[in-house]
């Protein structure tokens, strides 16, 4: 059973930094692609970036040149380097997990994070004036 940990959340004021983690556990090694997506307390919902086990990335147009995703594939942790932080970046913040595909796959057809078999618990992202 996957498992997955969120942690690096708070409150920062706007124009600052936050780095997000999520330690995995229990999933198959070999091909996967994680991700982190946002839950507004509007329960919109928008996936931030993309990642799979080759390093080939993929990002939501609204945080593109300010957050940075990363895999360190030896620990099994996902990062999510959040820079310039805005106002509207306020959210829950969780990471997801498939097994068994490749990035290019997930953009090919279309999927998001809603259909990938395991999520995190979230950790909040507050980002004040």
């Amino acid at each position: 059973q996957v498992q997955l940990v969120e942690s690096g959340g708070g409150n920062v004021q706007a124009g600052g930094s936050l780095r997000l983690s999520c330690v995995a556990s229990g999933y198959t090694i070999g091909r996967k692609v994680m991700a982190w997506f946002r839950q507004f307390s509007g329960k919109g919902r928008e996936d931030v970036a993309f990642i799979d086990g080759d390093g080939s990335t993929s990002y939501a147009e609204s945080v593109k040149g300010r957050f940075t995703i990363s895999l360190d594939n030896a620990k099994d942790i996902l990062y999510l380097e959040m820079n310039n932080l805005k106002l509207e970046d306020t959210a829950m913040y969780f990471c997801a997990l498939e097994n068994g595909i490749t990035l290019a796959s997930v953009l090919g057809r279309h999927l998001s994070t809603t259909d990938f078999a395991f999520r995190g618990q979230g950790t909040q992202v507050t980002v004040s004036s």
